[in-house]
């Protein structure tokens, strides 16, 4: 601790840190929320009020908004290590010791007391919310071993601190903070403004240096449980988050997030991304539970999955995804979703209107004012083009002849002439797709194979 006073070292709480550290960054231009897509206008700049104002924050939004995903890169924010007393069971200061037997320690080893460092990945501490939760959990509670060692019952080394004590100059994120029983709820209040703690019947005065953050649905979602009144009053700041509100923000989510399996291409990613859109904005699809980012990554992750499948069973060398792998998608994920009272027994249909959708907007903005008016002629006079999950790239290929207009679509879909089969066989099913959804050509379709004629 000499050593460390000598430095000149001086202790900051832990809303002073992260303070420091955000305007650091905003100063020096870098962006202090690696990793999070789509907020940039809206929720991070109410988020980063509400650091420099010193404010304990509660998220509210549906499920897959990327509230917890946003709480973790708080910890980027603290210094990457601090000075902590070395054996001490919280995680105190040298120079601001808080509980007895650290002061003790302090008082009697003086400028010996021994120092050791944390990194700020053990300085976050994450509590998902559940009904058996208690207040021994978060708080603390006395510890019948240090009392059957000799120790009275009122002695404040008696207790096994919780988790919220042991998140001493670090952050505490609650996720889901309606789920907790409102008695457990009420264990929080002191150490939201009082920063005390209370067990079993006596007061332990610890000046905890905490950043409490919580993630909640909104109270109109929840049924479970809500955030009572005194405890939602001390949170600072309550910041509302959302889905993406541009396709693009949901295609650059898909690509960070999606471990894709196979290649896909721009245009199925879009495709994918516009889906998840429609599935948010049908009345056929309960709202109130929303449509989670997790889906459009599921969806993308199975589309590629599909098409490596398909590689397998035809050989291919190239797993490519092409317009047949999407069919996959409603099938697999339809249990992730949850559909109003009335559309028992529609749901997969439902699915599979707002896919085709999904590919229409897709295409008419990829492939507007091209004119595929020789593509549908050559299908029509004789050259229907058959593909599925046992054909091949070259064999879509195959069944046409040499026409100008692929290449056309091919560009349009950033896809060059000398990338492998399987990219040239996706664009020209996508503009097959295309021409049968404005009914310039028929379709034929079932379990095993699709012919375009």
């Amino acid at each position: 601790m000499g050593q460390l006073r000598a430095a000149g070292h001086e202790p900051r709480s832990v809303k002073a840190e992260l303070r420091d550290n955000l305007l650091d960054a905003l100063r020096a231009g870098r962006d202090p929320w690696p990793g999070i897509v789509g907020f940039d206008r809206t929720v991070l700049p109410q988020l980063e009020r509400a650091i420099i104002a010193g404010h304990d924050v509660v998220l509210l939004g549906e499920r897959g908004q990327g509230k917890t995903r946003l709480l973790r890169t708080l910890a980027g924010l603290l210094d990457e290590w601090t000075p902590v007393i070395d054996g001490a069971e919280l995680a105190e200061h040298p120079l601001d010791p808080i509980t007895p037997a650290s002061r003790r320690r302090a008082a009697e080893l003086g400028d010996d007391l021994p120092v050791s460092w944390l990194h700020r990945s053990q300085r976050y501490t994450e509590k998902l919310a559940t009904p058996d939760t208690s207040v021994g959990d978060l708080i603390g509670d006395v510890d019948p071993v240090k009392v059957a060692e000799g120790r009275s019952l009122g002695d404040p080394e008696t207790i096994h601190f919780g988790l919220v004590p042991r998140a001493h100059r670090g952050i505490v994120a609650v996720n889901e903070l309606p789920d907790l029983a409102e008695r457990i709820q009420v264990a929080l209040l002191n150490v939201m403004e009082e920063r005390d703690i209370q067990i079993r019947g006596y007061t332990l005065r610890l000046p905890l240096d905490v950043l409490l953050v919580a993630t909640a649905n909104p109270e109109d979602y929840t049924n479970r449980g809500r955030i009572i009144t005194p405890l939602k009053d001390r949170f600072g700041a309550e910041v509302r988050t959302h889905y993406p509100l541009e396709v693009s923000g949901e295609v650059d989510l898909i690509n960070q997030e999606a471990q894709l399996v196979a290649e896909v291409g721009d245009h199925l990613i879009e495709v994918v991304a516009r889906f998840v859109r429609h599935l948010r904005e049908s009345p056929s699809v309960d709202q109130r539970s929303g449509v989670s980012a997790r889906f459009a990554i599921a969806a993308a992750e199975t589309v590629a999955a599909a098409a490596l499948r398909r590689s397998a069973l035809t050989g291919e060398a190239d797993a490519v995804a092409r317009p047949v792998d999407l069919e996959a998608v409603p099938a697999v994920l339809r249990g992730k979703l949850e559909f109003e009272s009335g559309e028992e027994g529609r749901e997969h249909e439902v699915l599979e209107h707002l896919l085709r959708r999904s590919i229409a907007d897709t295409a008419r903005g990829k492939l507007a004012g091209l004119n595929l008016k020789s593509l549908a002629e050559a299908v029509t006079d004789g050259h229907p083009v058959a593909t599925g999950e046992r054909v091949p790239a070259a064999e879509v290929l195959a069944a046409l002849p040499e026409l100008p207009v692929l290449h056309e679509v091919a560009a349009r879909l950033d896809i060059k002439a000398d990338q492998p089969a399987g990219w040239i066989a996706s664009a020209v099913e996508f503009a097959l797709e295309y021409l049968y959804l404005s009914r310039q050509l028929g379709k034929d379709a079932d379990d095993e194979m699709t012919v375009y004629g």
